[in-house]
């Protein structure tokens, strides 16, 4: 079951990613993308692979290939760059903040390149642009680079201030559940405690025997604002990442007056990363295929341009009623697909996989205990 998962991960990322900005008879080698062993665990092979453009091809199907005309404005300028929290292999080192050379390459440990900087991404963020100048001259520099055989990457954001996430923000997932488009963002929210990486487990509480997959866009805040304009809300954004937001559906929707709250964050209910891909990285972050897979057969696939309120929308609505702060992660709703409205039901058990694919952002891979 783990290698069905890893393996069709390691088929369809580099399509992904070639996808929409190629035409071309050759496809660059990739490295091999981590296997799911267990909880907090990751394992690199340095796999040198090629694909045919045929299977690139065939990929393009899933994602639409037309761009918006309009220009986004960008948030902090991060110069294209995927910064990663990591660990070193024997946790001597601690938490760290890297800048990957690629999706699935070494990892630029910023610490060891200018001992001045932070160790999480969230004080980095508080750094403004002189942190994510430093970030992108740590990349250029191509020193105190830590192979990937000796990383384990932790979740982007590990203790946000805020943990705002969407419902009901995709047409179709209206539609399958037989309930209107709303006309303002349904919010609720998460406890931080509920993130976890991703490549680490979903823990299965004993409490519930819904659960339930959603893979969610998320963006991360990068400069604090209340009242935010939406022509504005934009230049606020640090980033993109890939989230799960798992759900306990017999909390969600009957147990004890329906807990929205509770359903949503029991710990390793965030799976989230494998990287921030800063936004101006991001082409058109409306435009991106989207799509799950459980024990490798898909589940949920869609476009980000079927969400209902996008990025500058929901900053600017969320943020009429609270303060934005750098870091505060941000979950913009699931497209159609998820378990509980199919029929029959279906939710995971102990030894699925999951694993959460956006278009130019990653895939992150959860094994289910």
């Amino acid at each position: 079951m783990k290698k069905t998962a890893a393996t069709r991960h390691r088929q369809l990322l580099p399509c992904l990613e070639a996808s929409g900005s190629h035409d071309r008879t050759d496809v660059p080698d990739y490295k091999s993308r981590p296997e799911v062993t267990g909880r907090g665990v990751l394992l690199c092979r340095a796999v040198e692979m090629r694909l045919p453009l045929r299977s690139c091809r065939i990929f393009r199907r899933f994602i639409p290939q037309k761009q918006t005309a309009d220009a986004q404005r960008r948030g902090l300028s991060g110069a294209g760059m995927r910064l990663v929290q990591f660990r070193g292999s024997g946790d001597r080192d601690g938490v760290r903040v890297g800048v990957e050379q690629g999706e699935g390459l070494g990892v630029v440990d910023l610490k060891a390149f200018d001992p001045s900087m932070p160790s999480t991404v969230r004080e980095l963020l508080q750094l403004g642009d002189r942190g994510l100048e430093c970030a992108q001259r740590a990349l250029a520099s191509g020193q105190f680079v830590v192979d990937r055989a000796n990383v384990q990457l932790l979740p982007p954001i590990l203790t946000p201030e805020k943990v705002v996430c969407v419902g009901m923000n995709y047409r179709d997932h209206c539609l399958e559940q037989n309930a209107p488009i709303p006309n303002e963002p349904i919010i609720f929210s998460k406890f931080p405690s509920a993130i976890t990486g991703p490549y680490d487990d979903i823990v299965l509480p004993p409490e519930s025997q819904e659960v339930d997959w959603e893979v969610e866009l998320a963006f991360v805040i990068g400069r604090r604002g209340k009242n935010i304009q939406e022509e504005d809300a934009l230049s606020h954004v640090a980033g993109f990442t890939v989230a799960n937001d798992v759900s306990a559906r017999d909390w969600q929707f009957r147990r004890n007056g329906k807990q929205w709250l509770l359903s949503k964050t029991f710990d390793s209910f965030c799976p989230l990363g494998p990287a921030l891909v800063t936004a101006d990285a991001v082409k058109d972050p409306h435009n991106l295929g989207i799509r799950c897979l459980v024990n490798g057969d898909t589940v949920q696939s869609s476009n980000t341009a079927q969400m209902i309120f996008k990025t500058a929308a929901l900053i600017a609505w969320v943020s009429k009623f609270v303060t934005l702060t750098p870091g505060d992660v941000f979950l913009t709703g699931t497209p159609p697909g998820v378990g509980v409205f199919r029929n029959p039901p279906v939710f995971l058990k102990k030894g699925d996989v999951v694993e959460c694919q956006i278009e130019q952002l990653g895939s992150i891979i959860n094994k289910v205990i």
